[in-house]
């Protein structure tokens, strides 16, 4: 969109100052003497800008998270398996959500991170929280490598949830007994061809007794 503002020159003259506004391009402003004149201006820039001969324009300013989003799920998503279309879908339609309509320049880090803890806030676990991450980074370094949409993945400088440490199980009484029920009727590799008190007492060795 373009307009002409009527302002006072330093020599008290009229001057008329032309502005252009346009999506994902800085604001482009010139001042001239006649009202024609900025009028000119304006059909030559607007011209310049529409054929991107004006200046460089990065990409990053163009596209918002919701178009990279749009684009990864419909060229990237495709070749993984069933269920990681599944799940990655469902994360980064909760990103799309939250960020769809943001700018990929003005997306930052702290910016993720604030979105990570509203995860944590909504119960995710860590390892959830994690792969919400992951997908979102991993879209980036699409962007970054193949379409050129953006220079750098702010979703790396965000730490991530510690993974949970692994469940240590100990089997109950009655799953000892299974298993070394089973130790004495197996004539596998390992057991077969040793006499069933040497398994039972291999078993019960390998299960702490």
């Amino acid at each position: 969109m373009a307009t002409i503002d009527t302002r006072k020159g330093p020599d008290g003259k009229v001057v008329y100052r032309a502005r252009i506004r346009r999506k994902g391009y800085p604001i482009q402003t010139g001042t001239f003497p006649t009202r024609n004149e900025a009028k000119k201006w304006i059909t030559i820039t607007e011209g310049a800008i529409f054929e991107k001969r004006h200046f460089h324009v990065k990409e990053s300013t163009k596209h918002t998270l919701g178009d990279m989003i749009e684009r990864y799920v419909s060229e990237i998503l495709p070749q993984k398996s069933r269920n990681t279309i599944a799940n990655q879908k469902q994360q980064l339609t909760w990103w799309n959500s939250h960020l769809g309509r943001s700018f990929l320049n003005d997306i930052s880090p702290s910016i993720i991170a604030e979105y990570r803890d509203t995860l944590l806030k909504q119960q995710k676990s860590n390892s959830t929280v994690r792969r919400y991450l992951f997908v979102l980074s991993h879209m980036y370094t699409v962007g970054i490598r193949e379409w050129d949409w953006i220079e750098d993945n702010p979703a790396l400088k965000v730490s991530k949830p510690k993974e949970p440490r692994g469940r240590v199980r100990f089997l109950s009484e009655e799953e000892r007994e299974r298993l070394l029920k089973s130790c004495k009727e197996t004539r596998g590799l390992y057991f077969g061809e040793v006499p069933n008190e040497l398994t039972s007492r291999y078993a019960r060795l390998l299960l702490g007794e």
